[in-house]
C-alpha cells in the first residue's frame, strides 16, 4: 500500500495552546491559497514563505475537533487532560524554562521535563 505524505523535506510539529488557538493560528498562517496570500496578506507565513498551493509552508487544523485528531496522531502519548490539570498552571504562571539542548520545556517548580 502506498503511503500518502503531506510534507516535502523536514517538518517541525508543535501543539499551540491559547484561547481560540485554531483561529489565531489561521490568521498568522494566512489564506490557504499562496497566490491569494501573497497579494492580500503578504506578511503572513504563507504570504512570505509559501511556494504553491501544495507547498504552502504551514499546516493548521481547521477546527478544535480536527486539532484533537491531529494531536492524537502526531503526539500519541500526549494527554490534554493531564497537561491541563498538572502542567498548564505552571505555563500560565511563567514557571517554565526552555531547555535549548532538548528543545523541551522544564517546569521550574518541579524540574520535570515536558517532552511529547
Amino acid at each position: 500500500m502506498k503511503q500518502k505524505t503531506i510534507a516535502h523535506g523536514s517538518v517541525d510539529v508543535h501543539i499551540l495552546a491559547r484561547e481560540d488557538a485554531v483561529t489565531a493560528w489561521r490568521v498568522l498562517m494566512g489564506p490557504t491559497k499562496v497566490y491569494q496570500a501573497q497579494f492580500s496578506d503578504p506578511n503572513t507565513i504563507r504570504g512570505s514563505y509559501g511556494i504553491s498551493d501544495t507547498r504552502n509552508a504551514t499546516h493548521g487544523s481547521d477546527s478544535p475537533e480536527s486539532a484533537a485528531r491531529e494531536i492524537a496522531l502526531l503526539f500519541p502519548t500526549f494527554d490534554l487532560h493531564v497537561w491541563s490539570q498538572y502542567q498548564e498552571p505552571s505555563f500560565r504562571a511563567g514557571k517554565v524554562e526552555l531547555c535549548l539542548n532538548t528543545f523541551a520545556h522544564k517546569l521550574l517548580d518541579t524540574a520535570r521535563t515536558i517532552k511529547n
